[in-house]
């Protein structure tokens, strides 16, 4: 204080701040111990924009460069259908690392089995020694499953870390279809199991033609009625999918009627149990009226017959008197 009490004033007067000044450029000012990167962040973000240096912002023209060159690979890539090598590589890194941290699957059943080996599940389901418990997508790999004309149900329960089992209710082969020349393994329900190429498929009953596949199951019920013809039977003929005939092991050609299936299996049935008809020589039993049985006979019996029914030549009884 000065000697009339008086505070002391400055000789210069400290400068006012300029307008446009903000807290964040004053602190940077007052406050310079603090890491230059740190004023760098308040500068650039927390000025006011007539502070900030006019221009583009710095690092656009690298980022733009970068997007163009990540749009580039990206349409090569999809243009050149390498997309689906990219993922799955992607998806094997990806399950390299979960493998690696203790998510690799250890344990693995395999239930319901009969027709298809463990492997062939596993290659259905799309699983193999690389893929990850950890990123198993249950709901994908049973849709996969049940995909495949062998398997009708599929669940698929993941334990982690490491375990995961699979059931499957598989379809039961039930009869040879042959179309368009080509035979192949069906189920009872007409879905194609595939093409036969097992002979463990052979000695399954035979349908042939359109529409055959999905009416085999009632058809061939009727025909276990009667085993002592369908042993005997080498192919079931659906015809113009309105009835059936049957081609015999040893020839014979059976037309059965389009009403009433099971009355004509019983009338066949009759008539080899009670007068060996179908050991006899004929060619074909038609059986598609219901008030009568044609028979044709073989071209050696169809001549023995008709020699038979000749009228024999009477021998003279002397010459001339």
């Amino acid at each position: 204080m000065d000697g009339g009490g008086r505070l002391a004033q400055p000789l210069k007067r400290s400068p006012r701040p300029r307008r446009g000044r903000t807290a964040a450029a004053l602190w940077l000012k007052l406050r310079p111990q603090f890491p230059a990167f740190i004023r760098r962040f308040v500068r650039r973000y927390l000025a006011p924009r007539s502070e900030q240096q006019p221009g583009l912002p710095r690092g656009l023209g690298i980022a733009a460069v970068t997007v163009f060159m990540l749009a580039s690979l990206g349409y090569g890539a999809v243009k050149g259908d390498h997309l689906p090598v990219i993922v799955a590589q992607a998806r094997d890194a990806r399950d390299a690392l979960a493998n690696a941290v203790g998510f690799r699957i250890d344990k693995l059943s395999v239930n319901g089995r009969r027709q298809l080996g463990k492997q062939d599940v596993l290659a259905i389901a799309g699983v193999t020694q690389r893929t990850s418990l950890l990123f198993l997508d249950v709901d994908d790999v049973r849709a996969r499953l049940e995909a495949s004309p062998w398997i009708a149900q599929a669940t698929v329960r993941k334990f982690l870390p490491g375990r995961l089992q699979i059931d499957i209710d598989e379809r039961v082969p039930f009869a040879l279809w042959q179309k368009d020349g080509q035979i192949s393994v069906i189920a009872a329900d007409g879905a194609v199991l595939s093409a036969l190429d097992d002979r463990r498929f052979t000695t399954l009953p035979l349908v042939v033609g359109p529409g055959a596949e999905k009416r085999a199951k009632d058809f061939l019920a009727l025909l276990d009625l009667h085993p002592a013809i369908r042993d005997q039977v080498r192919a079931s003929i659906l015809v113009a999918d309105r009835r059936w005939n049957l081609k015999l092991k040893n020839g014979i050609d059976i037309r059965l009627p389009e009403e009433n299936v099971a009355g004509g299996l019983d009338t066949l049935s009759a008539l080899d149990r009670d007068k060996k008809m179908l050991t006899r020589d004929i060619t074909a039993v038609d059986l598609r009226l219901p008030d009568r049985v044609t028979v044709r006979l073989s071209d050696e019996a169809a001549q023995a017959r008709e020699e038979a029914l000749k009228p024999k030549k009477q021998k003279g009884k002397g010459g001339n008197a």
